[in-house]
């Protein structure tokens, strides 16, 4: 982190006479929050934020949104794989008429696995947002503060600040910026754990899912219609039957987990529905820092 301020404060002065970095703290055990009490008392423009527990990383990004103060927003990963140099490309490409913009990487830094789950999130993202640029969003993104009065009223447990911003606009843009490998720490992102995000984000913000399983429905309702005719056409064109146990069985078995994949498609929404109304919260702030000395 302290490297971090190092690389970023010439950026900032070079664009804005008055900035701020909010850390936000999402229940780390390693000490980060020491740390960051340590640079807010060293940097008046260093603020912190510490929440009760791991709530996830996009339920930390949102606490920092909205205790933002100024017209433009930033959100960054504090590993430095986000290089602060790289943003005055993102802060141009907005002055172009977007609202939002993100800064793709120019290549994956990630293994085969992870950057599957990643593709798999992204195409769910699509879904969600119906934005083309879904496919190149990343956790390095600039957008202007007032699109989080569109979102100032969500308060599920489930968050996705991708999908909350298209809740304030549709001008959405990227720019290719280099994207460093990490150096310090281990990401806790696994491509089990994308795909778990990209699930949660598919039946928290869109109907997609459904959709599937009404199509899928209305294909198995159509063979079964067709698999009728089959068995009615033979029996009067020929006198015979269809022979018995492991055609019956077949038929069986496809209709019976077509049904499931409903039902449990159905529950999903029901369960977030219930998480809804027990009123849960996307985080609980423990501890806030405000301004420290003068630098």
């Amino acid at each position: 982190m302290p490297t971090l301020i190092q690389r970023l404060q010439p950026t900032l002065v070079a664009f804005a006479c008055e900035y701020e970095l909010v850390f936000v703290n999402d229940g780390s055990p390693d000490g980060s929050w020491k740390v960051i009490e340590q640079l807010s008392a060293q940097h008046c423009w260093v603020r912190g934020i510490c929440l009760m527990r791991n709530y996830g990383q996009h339920n930390a990004l949102l606490a920092g949104i909205r205790a933002a103060r100024f017209d433009t927003i930033v959100t960054m990963d504090d590993d430095l794989q986000h290089p602060p140099e790289e943003l005055p490309k993102l802060l141009a490409r907005m002055e172009e008429g977007y609202d939002v913009v993100y800064g793709a990487p120019e290549q994956e830094q990630h293994g085969l696995l992870r950057d599957l789950a990643s593709l798999i999130t992204k195409i769910a993202l699509q879904s969600a947002m119906g934005a083309e640029t879904a496919r190149v969003v990343s956790a390095f993104r600039v957008f202007r503060t007032p699109l989080r009065e569109a979102f100032a009223s969500y308060h599920g447990p489930f968050v996705n600040i991708d999908v909350l911003l298209t809740w304030g606009t549709t001008k959405f843009g990227s720019v290719r910026v280099r994207h460093d490998q990490r150096t310090i720490g281990k990401s806790t992102y696994t491509w089990t754990r994308l795909v778990h995000h990209a699930l949660n984000m598919m039946t928290g913000f869109s109907v997609l899912p459904l959709q599937l399983a009404s199509v899928i429905g209305l294909v198995f309702t159509l063979f079964g219609i067709c698999v009728l005719l089959y068995v009615c056409g033979r029996y009067f064109l020929s006198g015979t039957t269809v022979a018995g146990f492991p055609f019956l069985a077949s038929i069986i078995a496809i209709f019976s987990g077509a049904q499931l994949f409903a039902l449990g498609i159905i529950g999903e929404y029901l369960a977030r529905m219930h998480f809804r109304s027990m009123d849960k919260p996307p985080y609980a702030i423990s501890t806030m820092l405000e301004a420290g000395r003068k630098d």
